[in-house]
């Protein structure tokens, strides 16, 4: 009965691994791209950063399950604009004393700022990267950041059966520009971005 029950399981992926593609749903081919509005896919968006801890080494956290969409026409790839909402609370370390004190006044203040949001001014196409200028804002401050993004694939999601597109972004702030000042100098004011988005079509 126990060898039955372990089973079962397996029994019921059978059906599921039997739809799975025999090669990779995505590739870096910009033929596969269509016009139209995407949405972000939040189970696989991050959004990290990096910055450097009384100069001995580097401290990173992520942000996770951000919303937000896209809006693109590969005829006329330099009107594409994106508009991204961060869920500052959903801040993830793997320490959860650090992570409670990140998340405190002295650096997020997440109970009073819950959300941060990237909005796009202007995206420059450049066969599959681009510059996208745009604002973040952080703690209630706005400020202009500038994103090097990079097109890294397209193709139908297994799962989801929808148009899905990815891109991989990064950017260079400072933390001071958005009154993060807590513990400057000894920690650092240069805070690195390394973003992995994944869109799925909505029409």
């Amino acid at each position: 009965m126990k060898k039955l029950l372990f089973a079962l399981p397996l029994f019921a992926a059978v059906p599921l691994l039997a739809q799975m593609p025999k090669e990779v749903p995505g590739k870096a081919d910009p033929a596969r791209v269509t016009a139209g509005t995407y949405a972000v896919e939040p189970t696989h968006t991050l959004i990290g950063w990096t910055v450097n801890h009384f100069g001995f080494n580097d401290y990173f956290g992520v942000f996770g399950s951000p919303t937000g969409t896209l809006k693109l026409d590969p005829a006329k790839p330099d009107t594409s604009s994106v508009s991204i909402d961060i869920p500052v609370n959903e801040l993830f370390t793997a320490n959860a004393k650090q992570l409670e004190h990140l998340k405190s006044a002295a650096f997020f203040d997440v109970g009073r700022f819950a959300t941060a949001k990237f909005v796009s001014t202007s995206v420059t196409v450049d066969g599959s990267t681009a510059k996208i200028v745009g604002t973040l804002t952080l703690k209630g401050i706005t400020r202009p950041v500038t994103l090097d993004a990079k097109f890294t694939g397209a193709g139908t999601n297994p799962f989801s059966k929808k148009e899905t597109i990815g891109f991989s972004a990064t950017a260079a702030i400072k933390r001071s520009d958005w009154a993060i000042t807590y513990l400057l100098p000894i920690v650092g004011d240069d805070v690195k971005l390394n973003i992995s988005v994944a869109f799925e079509k909505t029409a």
